[in-house]
């Protein structure tokens, strides 16, 4: 299983500790505790295994859906693998569409189940064409992460109707990973199809990580039968973190606000910045994301680079290798402007010494 998780491997155990300046991990700059008021009143008890009212209610007013539509998990990793487990039998099929996180193979896999990868288009966009050709009759869950990690790529909006219509044609779940969707209401896949399930957090658009809540949102069958299965995993979620999550949700305009003025303020910074390097860099442009893919030209492995950049300038970057890839880099541009540049003029120094 170890190999099934070389991005935890890198930043958990390799980089840990190693650095000051944070470009590899894809949220946007994290919050702090001092950002939100602590209940002082706060009974520490075991809480719902689905959620708190309050907090299920403000997930499902992000999707204008019903309280028992949502399903509330520790971190959007556990929603995942409780749709996995509940959703999936051993012999179904199960369609991926790469780029994507690294559990939608292993799980399944595990479970039993055939896993087709269908991997991105030449430009980073998910290959929703490749997907519907590889459609079975057994095919059972779709899943998809738009805007995707580590492309920056969202799906098509002439391909989103294709998709459905394929779901739809033998009856398969859609799995939808949008973390990085800001407005769920408007942009959320789910509302479009009655079998499409959204998994998000409070981890990537709010910076918030370390709270460790996530849900899902979709049939409220699907709800029910993942939050019973949450009885093997978690039992429940923190019932301060669940607290804290609902403050969020409620002063959402405002998170929202610090998202869109990080995103925005730093994005020509990193368009600058790689422009400056023609010859050793080639920026993907992101669709949405606070982050972005840079594709590192010339000798050597991105890993060695990244490795070096970690060492020598306390930097940490995403490495290709970590997703499977090679010869490029992640890279996250949601921070602020003075950390970033700074960040990224100590990354120049050893950019210079790569052969172009």
């Amino acid at each position: 299983m170890r190999d099934g998780y070389p991005m935890h491997r890198w930043v958990f155990e390799d980089a840990y500790g190693r650095y000051d300046i944070d470009l590899g991990d894809s949220n946007v700059e994290c919050g702090q505790v001092g950002d939100l008021a602590v209940p002082g009143e706060l009974v520490l008890d075991y809480g719902n295994a689905s959620g708190t009212e309050a907090l299920r209610a403000a997930v499902a007013e992000l999707y204008g859906r019903g309280v028992a539509e949502v399903g509330v998990t520790h971190g959007a990793q556990e929603a995942l693998y409780l749709l996995y487990r509940t959703l999936l039998r051993p012999g179904d099929h199960v369609l991926v569409l790469s780029p994507g996180w690294r559990q939608a193979v292993a799980v399944p896999e595990l479970i039993g189940c055939r896993v087709e990868v269908v991997e991105h288009l030449p430009t980073g966009h998910p290959d929703v064409g490749g997907a519907v050709g590889a459609l079975r009759p057994d095919t059972r869950v779709i899943v998809i992460n738009t805007p995707d990690n580590p492309t920056g790529k969202r799906i098509r909006p002439s391909d989103v109707d294709s998709l459905v219509a394929a779901a739809r044609s033998v009856g398969a779940f859609l799995v939808l990973d949008e973390e990085y969707v800001v407005d769920l209401g408007a942009d959320s896949l789910a509302g479009r199809y009655e079998r499409a399930v959204s998994v998000s957090s409070v981890s990537k658009v709010y910076g918030l990580p370390g709270l460790r809540v996530g849900w899902l949102c979709g049939p409220a069958d699907v709800v029910a039968n993942a939050m019973d299965y949450k009885h093997f995993t978690s039992i429940a979620n923190s019932v301060l973190a669940e607290r804290l999550a609902t403050q969020v949700l409620d002063r959402r305009a405002e998170f929202h606000a610090r998202y869109a003025r990080l995103v925005t303020a730093g994005r020509p910074i990193l368009e600058d910045w790689a422009a400056a390097h023609p010859d050793r860099l080639r920026l993907s442009q992101p669709e949405g994301t606070p982050f972005a893919w840079v594709d590192l030209r010339g000798a050597g492995s991105s890993l060695d680079f990244c490795r070096a950049v970690l060492d020598e300038a306390k930097v940490l970057l995403m490495p290709a290798e970590v997703f499977g890839r090679e010869h490029g880099f992640r890279i996250t541009f949601a921070r602020e402007p003075s950390t970033l540049r700074a960040g990224l003029a100590r990354v120049d120094e050893l950019l210079r010494a790569v052969p172009a």
